[in-house]
């Protein structure tokens, strides 16, 4: 596969991911586990903006290396921090998403990088230019969640 075939088929698998994580109510879990407070309409919106991000990392794949991996960095990330460290950390409680962060998102997101090394176009500025981009856009909306309830924020007041 080519990497923009990989980066196309870690689409797929985050929005698989997405379901997982809805139906196993990860909306539940993230407000008890790490204090989140999210409701269901900012689930909806983010993964409509991570599925939207990555396309544009698809499209991008063949001229852009380090903005088409920042999508399979994201998804390592949510896969190593938000999921399996939590259920380690949570001894052993399940972690909604955690199934397809093992099954999908471990070994696609790992192939889309072996794809761009074999291809030339990985090298360390690369790498983490990737992983800075994809830890930004990780931290956003747990940042604007946090920060919304401030008086500041407030569009009520």
């Amino acid at each position: 596969m080519t990497l923009t075939e990989l980066i196309w088929l870690s689409v797929a698998c985050y929005a698989f991911h997405a379901f997982e994580e809805f139906t196993l109510n990860w909306r539940d879990w993230a407000r008890a586990v790490i204090k989140l407070p999210v409701e269901w309409p900012d689930f909806y919106v983010v993964n409509f903006v991570v599925v939207v991000l990555g396309i544009v990392a698809a499209e991008l794949a063949a001229s852009q290396p380090m903005i088409a991996l920042a999508f399979p960095a994201l998804m390592l990330i949510n896969a190593i921090i938000f999921h399996i460290a939590q259920v380690v950390r949570m001894r052993g409680r399940f972690s909604p998403g955690v199934i397809t962060a093992v099954i999908l998102f471990l070994p696609v997101g790992t192939a889309c990088f072996m794809r761009a090394a074999a291809d030339g176009v990985l090298d360390a500025k690369t790498a983490l230019g990737a992983f800075v981009i994809a830890a930004l856009l990780m931290a956003s909306p747990i940042v604007f969640l946090n920060i919304r309830g401030k008086p500041y924020f407030r569009q009520d007041l």
